[in-house]
């Protein structure tokens, strides 16, 4: 039972193999690296889920009748276009501004 204790006692003292200590190192980093990542995803998708939703046309005083085609939104208002040729202008609360239209 000595031999056996003093085997593993050698074994201890002995250098670590280049490619185990390789081997250690490469895990360690790729866990950083995978935790990181995680980190990150968790990050992005708490901001994007935070952010305010799209105008939708029921948020948008529309004219009675008018079917919207399109929206898009600029800095100072929101347009939208309808299936009839005309284009809305909207402040960016959602009320009616103006109608131009298109030809």
């Amino acid at each position: 039972m000595t031999k056996v204790t003093r085997v593993s006692e050698d074994m201890e003292q002995l250098p670590e193999p280049a490619n185990l200590r390789f081997l250690r190192i490469l895990v360690t980093v790729l866990t950083v690296v995978m935790i990181g990542g995680l980190l990150t995803v968790v990050v992005v998708l708490v901001t994007r889920l935070r952010a305010p939703a799209p105008i939708s046309t029921d948020m948008l005083s529309v004219p009675e009748g008018t079917d919207i085609h399109a929206i898009t939104e600029t800095p100072t208002r929101w347009l939208a276009t309808t299936t009839d040729d005309r284009l809305l202008i909207f402040a960016p609360d959602g009320t009616f501004q103006r109608e131009i239209p298109l030809d």
